[in-house]
C-alpha cells in the first residue's frame, strides 16, 4: 500500500470522526429552548467549526485519494468539501438572522432556528451515511 494512500485512509478516519462527532454533538443541543441569543449563539458557534473542520477533512481526504489515483472517491471527498462551504455560507447567516430575532424577542424565530438546526443535523447524518457508503462501495 503507498503512502497516499495510507493518507487517504488517515484522513477518511479524520473526516468519519469529525461528521460523528458533530452529529452526537449537535443532536443534544436540541434540548436547548432556543429562546435565549446564547443559545443562538452557542449551536451557530458550533456549527460554524463544524463547517470548517468538514471543509479541512473533506479536502485533505480528496486530495490524498486524487494522489493515490482513487479519483472517484477523491471527487466525492471533494464535493463534500464543496457540501461543507456552500452550507456555512447558508446556515450560518440563516442561524445569525434567527438569533437577532430571537434577541429581539421575535418570538416566531424560535421555530425557524429550530428547524434549521434540525435539517443541519439530517444533513449531517446524510452526509455519514455517504461517507459510509463510499467506503463499501469504492473500497474494494
Amino acid at each position: 500500500m503507498s503512502a497516499a494512500m495510507f493518507a487517504a485512509l488517515g484522513f477518511t478516519v479524520a473526516l468519519l470522526v469529525t461528521t460523528a462527532y458533530f452529529i452526537m454533538g449537535s443532536i443534544p443541543l436540541l434540548i436547548l429552548k432556543h429562546d435565549s441569543p446564547l443559545d443562538a449563539r452557542f449551536v451557530r458557534g458550533f456549527f460554524n467549526i463544524y463547517y470548517v473542520a468538514a471543509f479541512v477533512s473533506a479536502a485533505a481526504t480528496a486530495a490524498s485519494y486524487a494522489l493515490a489515483g482513487r479519483f472517484g472517491v477523491a471527487l466525492g471527498a471533494a464535493a463534500l468539501a464543496l457540501l461543507a462551504m456552500v452550507l456555512r455560507k447558508k446556515v450560518i447567516p440563516r442561524m445569525d438572522s434567527l438569533g437577532a430575532e430571537i434577541e429581539s424577542n421575535y418570538m416566531d424565530a424560535i421555530p425557524g432556528f429550530r428547524r434549521t438546526h434540525i435539517t443541519a443535523i439530517l444533513i449531517n447524518v446524510g452526509q455519514l451515511a455517504l461517507i459510509v457508503w463510499s467506503l463499501i462501495a469504492f473500497g474494494r
